[in-house]
């Protein structure tokens, strides 16, 4: 009997696990893992994307620019305090990648900004997008939607507080 259970978990554990690997995307150093986003309320032209980017290399790269299926542009966007007020700043030049490093976008820090959407994003859809580096050049990624609340990939749905005097 002993020999079933470990032949059942040993399944289990090989069928959950996928849906993680599945979340990793790589050209050359750069690994993108767990992308994600929110699902849209009717009518919205802008969504927001996140993830961790890890270089695995010996030199720097940098996130350039990207391109979505489902939205007119992807920028590079940073969260940040100043003077008591919650600022949005477009990164235009882009964002370094540090070598042997990574950097996590997520609500409230760096993020992408998809502007122009083309259809609404809903809770449970994958959306594909393509980011561009400077050196490991462009990575095909699919963005798994969650919930308008969540606060990370997978559906961690934890209340936001709100961004006091948030300036755009």
């Amino acid at each position: 009997m002993s020999l079933i259970r470990a032949a059942a978990f040993a399944a289990l554990l090989v069928f959950t696990a996928a849906p993680v690997l599945a979340q990793e995307f790589k050209a050359g150093d750069i690994i993108v893992e767990k992308p994600w986003s929110r699902a849209t309320p009717k009518g919205a032209t802008v969504a927001a994307g996140y993830m961790v980017v890890r270089n695995s290399g010996a030199t720097a790269d940098k996130l350039v620019g990207g391109s979505a299926d489902f939205a007119g542009a992807v920028q590079i966007h940073e969260m940040s305090m100043s003077g008591g007020f919650m600022k949005m700043r477009e990164l235009p030049s882009g964002l370094e990648i540090p070598a042997n490093g990574q950097v996590e976008f997520s609500p409230k820090a760096y993020h992408l900004m998809f502007t122009g959407l083309k259809q609404p994003l809903k809770k449970g859809d994958k959306v594909k997008a393509s980011l561009t580096f400077e050196h490991a050049g462009t990575v095909a990624v699919e963005f798994q939607v969650g919930g308008l609340g969540d606060t990370g990939p997978g559906g961690a749905a934890k209340p936001q507080a709100p961004m006091k005097g948030m300036q755009m």
